[in-house]
């Protein structure tokens, strides 16, 4: 545990999948609150975050477990968030910062400011992490470290709050940047939402031809297609959000995507192997520069961890 005093005397973290059990473990590890907090809607997670130990307090009261906090983080799908913030909103304290960990930031920002009571400070986040599990069990404390976390406060924001959420962060092992909604939701879409859409319609075409091919498509998977696997295993409740909250940012990518296909439809078609190559090298070049960049890694495992209890 580390030595510097604590951020937060009660941090509460409602929605306890990956990524609320990452932060809790990681809260618990770095010391950054006294006492921690998670809820849930569902007793059965709820009872296994009891087990696991890895929050003081587990309720399933929303109300409850905002009580007193300084700091209330929403993990839940990209749909709840105003719902949630409804149910919240009168037992928040004066001065508590409330934020969210969602990957869509403009539809969060118009569910949530509704309900906010004068006095709480809004900071939408996101944490550019994860891996394709999910539940209480599939989270650890280093899922943060070296990651991006982004934030996208409005420009009225208090100073003091905004540098002591920065600092959460930051102890998590995050690099943090501030982004408007509207540009965080076009660049998310290029670079998550889009491309697991792309995963989920491959692995699905997959599936539609597995039963004619007698299961050689799962036999015989290349590394390709074991890759868009992994990400087409991610939670469907939160990605169906993602894609209906995200919907103007996803279809103007997915426009683009699908002219740039048909470029590369038309050059394999009348055997233009120079612009398969010159894509081909942009393309490899960009791959090095996110490891470059210690976004990943080369490793035959991209260097994952495994979940940790």
């Amino acid at each position: 545990m580390s030595d510097a005093p604590f951020l937060f005397d009660r941090l509460c973290v409602i929605g306890i999948g990956l990524i609320g059990s990452s932060i809790l473990r990681a809260a618990r590890s770095y010391g950054l609150a006294r006492t921690l907090v998670a809820a849930d809607l569902s007793q059965k997670v709820i009872g296994r975050v009891e087990e696991l130990g890895i929050a003081d307090v587990a309720t399933t009261d929303f109300g409850a477990a905002v009580t007193d906090a300084d700091c209330v983080i929403l993990c839940v799908p990209s749909g709840a968030f105003g719902v949630v913030t409804e149910i919240i909103a009168p037992h928040l304290k004066q001065g508590a910062i409330i934020s969210d960990t969602g990957s869509v930031k403009g539809a969060v920002v118009a569910q949530m400011s509704p309900f906010l009571p004068v006095g709480v400070h809004f900071i939408p986040a996101h944490p550019v992490a994860g891996t394709e599990h999910s539940g209480p069990d599939a989270g650890f404390a280093e899922l943060f470290e070296n990651r991006w976390c982004i934030f996208t406060p409005a420009e009225d924001i208090d100073a003091e709050a905004l540098a002591r959420y920065r600092a959460f962060w930051e102890r998590l092992g995050s690099r943090v940047e501030c982004m408007t909604p509207e540009h965080h939701d076009l660049v998310l879409a290029v670079t998550s939402h889009v491309p697991h859409l792309i995963a989920y319609n491959i692995v699905g075409t997959a599936d539609d031809l597995e039963a004619v091919t007698q299961s050689e498509v799962i036999k015989f998977s290349a590394g390709g297609f074991r890759d868009f696997t992994r990400i087409a295993a991610s939670d469907p409740t939160m990605w169906r959000d993602v894609f209906l909250n995200n919907k103007k940012a996803v279809l103007e990518v997915l426009g683009r995507f699908s002219e740039d296909l048909a470029y590369l439809q038309r050059a394999i078609r009348w055997g233009e192997g120079d612009k398969l190559f010159d894509l081909f090298t942009r393309t490899r070049a960009v791959r090095r520069s996110i490891i470059d960049q210690g976004q990943e890694t080369a490793a035959p495992d991209f260097g994952r961890p495994h979940g940790k209890q």
